[in-house]
């Protein structure tokens, strides 16, 4: 799936709340030239029996995000809580009533020719309304790309910074005209590491499986959210160890996880049925744990989601300012 931007929607630029169209960056901008941003993804679900959205887990998804801007020196000046906070807001002021992705991104603003950054930084958040991803309900057919994971002491891959997603686009862009619905990249030392945008699950002689983040992957809260939902509530062992690439041949299952992408199974690699090319009993059930948590049904893991909608006939809430340096 695509999101369309609509020009009307409500989105946080220079610390204000204002319409999609009149946020705007210069074309000399340090980071467009140079992939010197960090973006977060978080997921907000619309629960309709409670009409209600409820984003997940915004403090560990910013907490993170701003973690990962230090990698690049550029300054948030609010911490996780407070641009929770503003996000909560945001989604309220636009009123969703459907499930919605959130976009921030920090990035070095500096309006210059020079690819040496200095301290010159901005950020914004945007949401949209978004459904599948990828639509995975038969299953997914994916590709292991010529193209290799970056390394750690190259781009950092457990970040989402700007830059590093040239070589998820390469791998994306492959894999979808050879006729697969995702790549999956190698890293240098030829083990998986994960998806184009995803981290990568497998089911092996009774235990779950992922590669740990040493392999150069995304440190997800997708993925930490599965590991504790798999070995709490189906009480099966969790393994962080590399993979080697025929391993995901004779696999018993395997699924993808990401904010965009959820939990999407996969029933083919390279032209080769995972097991007899149906959804696994385990990616089931895994699945739907991870939807009742995410929408507030499961009471152990309300923790995860914050309330984040406003019922249509109630005016909106008065705005929360939290005004960057130099705004107005």
């Amino acid at each position: 799936m695509q999101a369309e931007c609509d020009p009307n929607l409500i989105v946080y630029f220079n610390g204000e709340y204002v319409p999609m169209r009149e946020a705007r960056v210069g074309i000399l901008t340090h980071a467009l030239h140079y992939g010197t941003g960090v973006f977060e993804g978080i997921r907000a679900y619309w629960n309709a029996t409670e009409e209600q959205l409820f984003l997940f887990r915004p403090v560990e998804h910013y907490a993170r995000w701003k973690r990962n801007c230090g990698i690049l020196r550029i300054n948030v000046p609010l911490t996780a809580e407070e641009v929770s906070e503003i996000t909560v807001e945001l989604l309220r002021r636009n009123r969703f009533r459907t499930s919605v992705y959130v976009r921030p991104l920090a990035w070095k603003c500096a309006e210059r020719v020079g690819v040496c950054p200095d301290d010159l930084d901005a950020f914004a958040i945007v949401a949209l309304p978004f459904g599948d991803y990828l639509p995975s309900d038969k299953g997914l057919h994916v590709g292991v790309s010529s193209w290799r994971r970056i390394e750690d002491n190259a781009i950092p891959a457990r970040a989402k910074i700007c830059g590093a997603y040239v070589n998820s686009a390469l791998a994306s862009d492959d894999a979808r005209r050879s006729g697969f619905d995702e790549a999956l990249l190698l890293n240098e030392s030829g083990r998986v590491a994960e998806g184009a945008t995803c981290n990568l699950f497998m089911v092996r002689n009774g235990a779950l499986v992922t590669p740990p983040a040493t392999e150069n992957v995304l440190e997800g809260i997708t993925r930490a959210s599965v590991m504790e939902l798999a070995e709490r509530e189906l009480g099966l062992r969790v393994m962080e160890r590399p993979i080697g690439r025929s391993e995901l041949y004779i696999c018993d299952e395997l699924f993808l996880t990401g904010t965009a992408l959820g939990i999407s199974p996969v029933v083919r690699v390279d032209h080769r049925p995972v097991q007899e090319g149906s959804i696994g009993a385990v990616t089931r059930q895994t699945r739907q744990l991870y939807a009742d948590a995410t929408q507030g049904r499961l009471r152990a893991y309300r923790k995860w989601v914050v309330p984040a909608g406003a019922p249509q006939q109630e005016p909106a809430p008065e705005p929360v300012s939290f005004a960057e340096p130099g705004a107005g």
